[in-house]
């Protein structure tokens, strides 16, 4: 990125109640009334900074970011491009010893609410959007809705919500499942038996699963502001059911995004190998059966979206 002394060019706009005392100003970039940037900071092209900004010396801004009136950056921060941070957002810095390592990072197309407060040393990820008041003490991660105080995720960008069918008492009557935006996931509608005894739901290798399980775990007790998942993996094939309460998933194959509430024993879901992963939203009953193709392996995990993304060969969400 070419960073141009402000004094030297043409196309820079600096209010004359600005007070700017970084030369490192983006060409095309446009400085309002009253704001202050402070030395060392770095401002890429056409950044917008409004009115009564400020703008802390160790804080470096890509292209086209949008500071709106009001809002305080403090250092040590690095803004990628074309994040949106709204009025009166307070980015919190660290002082003395407590700076040696610690940076704020705002991955590239992300949004900040007006008066958020964004805790020093996080990580808010690509194209993740952070409602209007919201209180951040935790990272955020790529394409996540957060709100509230202390902040939680709500829900996920781009991210389409398929409702299932309803689940009618007799077998026969269930109706296909639709479709996944995910298109290697599937979702798989299960037998359901009752008599006056109750009722029996299950599922046979081959027909419903398209894999023999090796081992299954049962996640539960999740406090509902608490996210799982948030991982691929490279060679296991997984089948969910939530065989009590409810629980949202999200899939994302690094082209396509899909929600599915799973709230029935009579529903499965398919999720095959380099699929993300992501549950959250449990309900306070909420039991989820996992079968897995394969046992334990943790080298067949991928944790990190940026590290997903690359393994498809991909570089942004």
């Amino acid at each position: 990125m070419s960073l141009t002394a402000a004094a030297s060019c043409p196309d820079v706009f600096i209010h004359s109640h600005a007070l700017v005392e970084s030369p490192f100003i983006g060409p095309g970039s446009r400085i309002g009334a009253f704001a202050h940037v402070l030395p060392g900071a770095r401002l890429g092209e056409d950044a917008e900074i409004g009115d009564h900004a400020l703008i802390d010396g160790e804080v470096q801004l890509g292209a086209r970011v949008r500071v709106r009136p009001g809002a305080q950056l403090w250092s040590p921060l690095v803004v990628e491009a074309d994040v949106s941070i709204g009025p009166n957002t307070v980015f919190s810095g660290a002082s003395g010893a407590d700076r040696a390592g610690v940076v704020t990072r705002v991955g590239a197309g992300a949004t900040i609410g007006a008066n958020a407060t964004i805790r020093c040393g996080l990580c808010i990820g690509p194209r993740a959007q952070v409602q209007d008041g919201a209180v951040v003490t935790r990272d955020v991660p790529p394409n996540a809705i957060v709100s509230g105080n202390p902040a939680h995720i709500v829900g996920y960008v781009d991210t389409p919500h398929l409702d299932l069918p309803a689940t009618p008492r007799a077998a026969s009557q269930l109706e296909a499942p639709p479709a996944l935006h995910v298109a290697a996931a599937r979702l798989v509608a299960l037998p359901k038996i009752v008599d006056l005894r109750g009722a029996l739901s299950f599922g046979e290798i081959g027909t419903h699963l398209p894999f023999t399980p090796q081992r299954f775990f049962m996640v539960y007790d999740v406090p509902s502001k608490e996210v799982r998942g948030e991982h691929a993996h490279k060679a296991c094939h997984q089948f969910l059911v939530c065989v009590k309460g409810s629980v949202s998933v999200v899939l994302d194959d690094g082209h396509a995004r899909d929600e599915i509430t799973l709230d029935s024993a009579r529903m499965g879901l398919h999720i095959p190998p380099m699929v993300w992963g992501i549950q959250y939203q449990f309900s306070p009953d909420a039991v989820l059966l996992v079968l897995a193709s394969d046992t334990y392996a943790a080298d067949d995990y991928i944790r990190k979206y940026e590290d997903f993304l690359a393994a498809l060969g991909r570089t942004g969400a």
